[in-house]
């Protein structure tokens, strides 16, 4: 991302100035912390949340939008993002996390975010847990999620991809969680 950098120092304030930095070229320098300041930015997770039988994928509306899109979530300073997915599972829809795989990660600029997707499955089809930080939520046929999921966005983006991982018969391992 040639041109973003920060312009002060997250640990005194003090403007920096770009310095050579080895195999890293340019790299924004505080003088007075005599410190090298690499990108600072948010980190989530989101997940394509499937039922036990893998045919089926969870959607969900928030904020008081109808856009179908996938759970997700902040990492909270000190969590691994495997804990956070369980977490954010749990506190938006009362669903177990059982096993989940990685799929991959895009940053995502409108919130100075990376964002880490996985593959999570759950131990119930049950959306009577469900908390007020999902305005509706509904589980769909891969065939209904890929009309109705968010058009252009970053859900859809995801959601994609494991399509592809799975029409191409490589849906990956689940890992269950500890």
């Amino acid at each position: 991302m040639a041109g973003l950098h920060m312009n002060y120092c997250v640990e005194c304030g003090s403007r920096l100035e770009l310095k050579m930095c080895k195999e890293d070229g340019l790299v924004p320098y505080c003088k007075s912390c005599e410190a090298f300041r690499f990108p600072i930015y948010n980190a989530a997770i989101s997940t394509v949340v499937i039922n036990r039988e893998r045919n089926k994928i969870l959607l969900i509306q928030q904020y008081g939008k109808t856009d179908n899109i996938l759970v997700a979530g902040y990492i909270n300073k000190g969590e691994s993002a495997e804990h956070a997915l369980a977490r954010e599972v749990m506190e938006e829809m009362g669903m177990t996390v059982v096993a989940c795989q990685f799929m991959k990660s895009e940053y995502y600029p409108g919130s100075n975010t990376l964002i880490f997707n996985y593959v999570s499955m759950v131990d119930s089809e049950d959306l009577s847990g469900m908390t007020p930080e999902v305005d509706r939520a509904g589980w769909y046929s891969f065939e209904e999620a890929k009309r109705i999921i968010k058009p252009n966005s970053l859900a859809e983006r995801f959601y994609h991809y494991f399509l592809e991982r799975t029409e191409n018969g490589k849906i990956i391992h689940l890992i269950p969680i500890d």
